[in-house]
């Protein structure tokens, strides 16, 4: 395994661990148990330093006066249509992209990816899309809109009935098992992850592209 193809695996781990605080997480309440307001339908984000790209006109030379143009994925949102068997996962994002020369109307096609994250390393799916920047004449900036989509079975994502048992159960305070923590158990640890999904969406970089933003 090369050094960009590691580090591009603990981005996907460390994305997948940091999360974002949503209405699918398991909450303490109180200290004495623990309400389960996970839902089925993946968490959406951006791996760290794959949000942005930047390109050369020389390639090589990673210089700021070679930088040809740079973009950056924001705005990312996402729907669910979480009503049937197999859950429909949609986001959409806009891409912002600035060039160095502005001179003539120009056109620039950047790749990015979108991948499903089962447990938290485990690449379920990968797909590779494009995303199309118009330049006018003298314009430096230009704007564009994407979207990825995935299902995720829902079966696959709910928690076994004995698993969300163990998690929910309330407990005395003062009891010996009241300051156990459940999420501790490796089987229920285990169970978590297997039912847990993301959909993840970045630029679909090149090794050097990837050292590029994890070292600037």
């Amino acid at each position: 395994m090369t050094n960009a193809y590691r580090l591009a695996a603990m981005l996907m781990m460390g994305a997948a661990l940091a999360g974002c605080k949503r209405s699918g997480e398991l909450v303490v309440e109180q200290g004495v148990g623990i309400t389960a307001i996970r839902t089925a339908c993946p968490a959406v984000g951006v791996p760290d330093y794959t949000g942005d790209i930047t390109t050369f006109r020389t390639p090589g030379n990673a210089t700021a006066a070679n930088i040809d143009v740079t973009a950056s994925i924001t705005n990312l949102r996402s729907t669910c249509d979480n009503g049937s068997p197999r859950i429909y996962s949609n986001a959409t994002f806009d891409v912002l992209a600035r060039r160095t020369d502005t001179r003539g109307a120009r056109t620039v096609t950047l790749p990015y990816y979108s991948v499903v994250l089962r447990g938290g390393t485990s690449v379920a799916t990968k797909r590779v899309g494009q995303v199309t920047l118009s330049f006018a004449d003298g314009q430096e900036r230009a704007q564009a809109r994407a979207q990825a989509g995935a299902y995720v079975d829902r079966a696959e994502a709910t928690l076994p009935v004995d698993i969300r048992d163990q998690i929910t159960r309330k407990r005395k305070a003062g009891a010996e098992d009241a300051a156990l923590d459940p999420l501790a158990d490796p089987a229920v640890k285990a169970a978590v992850a297997r039912a847990t999904f993301e959909l993840l969406v970045g630029f679909q970089l090149t090794e050097e592209q990837l050292a590029y933003n994890a070292t600037r």
